[in-house]
């Protein structure tokens, strides 16, 4: 379904993390970096190198957004009232190839961005086709009944690998998901850490 799996664990072994939390990672057998120089010891590293390191975990997890797309969430976050970490996740979250993924309708964030880009997914009964595309609280998400048979979806319906969020309404009987809340950070069932408190610090010392 996707052409990114070589990609992702690449990404896995750069930061030294699972950070999917799936069993194929490399990161299980070796948590050292990719290349001839992965097995070297890794200095300190700078507080630029910290700020950095969360933005590509971060833009990483959700499908390697690209750079552009990812300041233009964080600018919006930026002008919205609170936390602005917070709201950065919130948004992030609402993206309906995230909800779709944390649905468990398909295995990975890639297959859930290719999934949406196929025409398999309606919000609200309506196709939408555009990964970015951006739910609001009591949006109902549905697969068509044409693909609720796929192969793809009733595994990833059947694992065991990822447990669903409460902020998520979901009924796979009728591969339905209502997006009932924005969560916050620590709604989201992350495998790893994730410090948008560093992304903002980055942004706000280099965008």
């Amino acid at each position: 379904m996707t052409k990114r799996t070589a990609a992702k664990y690449k990404l896995d072994r750069r930061m030294g993390e699972n950070i999917w939390g799936r069993p194929k990672s490399p990161v299980n057998k070796r948590e050292y970096g990719p290349g001839q120089h992965g097995q070297r010891r890794k200095g300190k590293m700078s507080d630029f190198g910290l700020q950095l390191r969360a933005k590509q975990k971060l833009k990483g997890y959700y499908g390697d957004i690209t750079e552009k797309q990812f300041l233009r969430t964080y600018r919006e976050a930026e002008r919205q009232r609170g936390d602005t970490g917070e709201l950065l996740i919130g948004l992030l979250e609402r993206r309906l190839d995230a909800v779709v993924y944390r649905a468990k309708f398909v295995p990975t964030i890639w297959a859930a961005r290719q999934f949406v880009n196929h025409g398999h997914v309606q919000v609200n009964g309506r196709r939408v086709n555009i990964p970015s595309y951006r739910v609001k609280e009591g949006d109902v998400i549905s697969l068509k009944e044409s693909s609720r048979q796929l192969a793809l979806v009733l595994e990833a319906v059947a694992s065991a690998e990822r447990d669903l969020p409460d902020y998520l309404a979901v009924d796979h009987n009728k591969m339905t998901a209502e997006f009932v809340r924005t969560p916050t950070l620590s709604d989201v069932p992350y495998p790893v850490q994730m410090e948008p408190n560093l992304v903002v610090e980055f942004y706000a010392q280099n965008a």
